[in-house]
């Protein structure tokens, strides 16, 4: 089991057990959640009630209540204004652009609380591989760079610390948090992080659509928010957090956005949008 709450199980029978408590009003008896997740019939309602606690006992998702009955618990965090969550803002560079086989190189990110960046989280990561030479000239990090730095095993857990249950968000959020997962993943075997995400890449799409691209660059650019050094973690991260300040007030001022739901639908195009996208 994984000693942080923001990391949940991806096995296959903690998703199984999800959607019968789904189907099932939202609580079920352990026996039962045996018999249809574990294909064990007829057992025990104490010995049901200890397999089902060695599966999710450590899961936020889950309360285990008297009688051996499991409750599948609600997410508040989506219905919580902007104005009270805290935000981590990441970016990570990496030897290729997906995974496997590829790792991660540099991790950075920036912590917005009330508005403003509060703390920051700044690593190069030994992947572990060479770095190929194109990755190497497009982001300036080189073997030699990394060889003397942490693997990311070393880094999990004060990264994991630093997110807490923050909403992250990242500039194509989808790669960042998939490349993320992957790392953690071999750390805390069939874990992940359960962190709701923002994508500043479909967030400004949508409230900048005059812009001739959504690129980092380009947005970075219409705002005049400088970036030092494009393609390192910390630098894009921090472009991306500026730009993730402004986006928080174009929601709120200009299309009344004020909580986490409605700033996570927002972020997806109308059907006409897309209609028109196509």
């Amino acid at each position: 089991m994984s000693p942080y709450p923001n990391l949940v199980s991806d096995s296959n029978l903690v998703q199984d057990t999800i959607e019968l408590l789904t189907c099932s009003g939202g609580r079920a008896a352990a026996s039962e959640i045996v018999d249809a997740v574990f294909k064990i019939s007829h057992i025990d309602d104490e010995l049901a009630g200890k397999l089902i606690f060695d599966l999710i006992g450590n899961d936020r998702r889950f309360k285990l209540i008297e009688n051996n009955t499991v409750e599948l618990l609600q997410d508040d965090s989506h219905s919580r204004l902007l104005k009270d969550l805290d935000f981590v803002v990441v970016d990570v560079e990496a030897t290729g652009a997906k995974t496997p086989p590829n790792r991660l190189i540099e991790l950075g990110a920036f912590r917005i609380r009330g508005g403003r960046i509060v703390d920051k989280f700044l690593s190069l990561v030994n992947p572990e591989i060479p770095i190929p030479r194109f990755v190497a000239s497009l982001t300036g990090i080189s073997n030699d760079m990394v060889k003397n730095a942490p693997v990311f095993a070393e880094v999990a857990p004060r990264w994991l610390d630093f997110v807490s249950d923050s909403v992250l968000v990242a500039h194509n959020a989808p790669f960042d948090t998939s490349f993320l997962n992957h790392e953690i993943s071999r750390v805390y075997a069939n874990h992940r992080m359960v962190n709701p995400h923002l994508c500043t890449v479909r967030l400004s799409r949508r409230a900048f659509p005059q812009l001739s691209n959504h690129r980092l660059e380009t947005i970075a650019q219409h705002f005049s928010i400088p970036i030092a050094s494009r393609h390192r973690a910390g630098s894009d991260a921090l472009a991306t957090a500026e730009i993730f300040i402004v986006l928080l007030t174009e929601l709120e001022e200009t299309h009344g956005i004020k909580d986490l739901a409605a700033a996570r639908n927002f972020q997806f195009p109308e059907p006409a949008e897309q209609a028109a996208l196509t």
